[in-house]
């Protein structure tokens, strides 16, 4: 009886034991992946934002969470079980959806930046401002729900990528770490954004003047913080979809764009003492730049050669 329960217990330390290991594999993967797609993560902090900017304070919130509730159910729904398809039917697809993501990335940096240049910025047009609030506010979420759904493909793309060689168990549990603990890191930073000047504003209120002088910063602070998550977000897409283009280029065997690159980085890492992060550095700007040149080429064909114009019924 004894030694039945003595090999039962060694039984369950052995499941146990598995069951460690296969945790450590799943958050070790899901860390690897996770930081590889820290750009788009970084560019989805930026955006969403400004969807909840210009409504009343006690909107912000709630608008944040439908959004972080509709990424949710983009990953989980939509693009977990359609990358395990893919993993599992048509792996030699996540090269090509990679570098289609990523050229879109690209365009859309590349239009950020012409924008600025030009000072072509949108305002709201006659059809949002004869909007009600709430159907202003569920257009807003709805568009913001659209743009989580680009950017969370490109984030789940990058981490099946990381994990096509592992046991399809491990790439679900990857991805959806990957994706419930990312979801849960940019809404829970935008949350803190969108709310900052709310902050500062009771704080401002205090009766210490401490407590005041932070206030007053932070909501003196938001716009810079907002325009300097704008510039970020868009430099993570340049070299983030740049770097996919080039490790793309370097999976087809189409040179000699990733020999530049890789020859800066690996000149650059030759610098004594700071040669990793120099490294880092020289190929996250030949990324960009690649980024920059293809994201160049798409804004000009799309904007800029003339388009045929029908003529007129008569």
């Amino acid at each position: 009886m004894a030694s039945g329960l003595f090999a039962l217990l060694d039984d369950v330390a052995a499941i146990a034991k598995i069951a460690a290991t296969s945790l450590d594999d799943v958050t070790a993967a899901a860390g690897r992946a996770g930081s590889k797609a820290v750009g788009v993560v970084i560019d989805d902090a930026a955006v969403t934002p400004g969807y909840a900017v210009g409504f009343t304070p006690d909107r912000e919130l709630p608008i944040v969470a439908k959004i972080a509730v509709g990424s949710l159910r983009n990953k989980f729904l939509f693009l977990l079980p359609g990358a395990l398809a893919l993993s599992a039917f048509a792996p030699w697809a996540v090269t090509p959806l990679l570098m289609l993501g990523a050229t879109f990335l690209c365009f859309e940096a590349a239009e950020k930046i012409y924008e600025a240049l030009v000072h072509t910025a949108h305002g709201p047009d006659d059809a949002a401002l004869a909007l009600s609030s709430a159907e202003l506010e569920t257009q807003k979420v709805q568009g913001a729900i659209r743009t989580d759904m680009i950017l969370s493909a490109e984030i789940m793309a990058i981490t099946l990528n990381d994990v096509t060689s592992q046991p399809i168990g491990l790439q679900a549990a990857v991805l959806a770490v990957v994706g419930l603990a990312l979801t849960i890191g940019v809404y829970g930073v935008v949350a803190l954004i969108v709310k900052m000047d709310d902050i500062g504003l009771n704080l401002s209120r205090r009766s210490t003047a401490a407590a005041r002088s932070v206030g007053r910063l932070l909501v003196n602070a938001m716009p810079m913080v907002l325009n300097i998550l704008t510039k970020v977000g868009t430099a993570a897409m340049l070299w983030v979809g740049g770097g996919i283009v080039v490790h793309g280029l370097e999976h087809y065997h189409l040179t000699p764009i990733p020999g530049w690159v890789e020859g800066a980085s690996h000149w650059a890492a030759a610098a004594p003492g700071v040669g990793a992060v120099t490294g880092w550095l020289a190929f996250a700007t030949g990324s960009a730049l690649v980024g920059l040149v293809v994201g160049a080429i798409i804004l000009a064909v799309l904007h800029f050669i003339p388009k045929r114009k029908t003529a007129p019924a008569s």
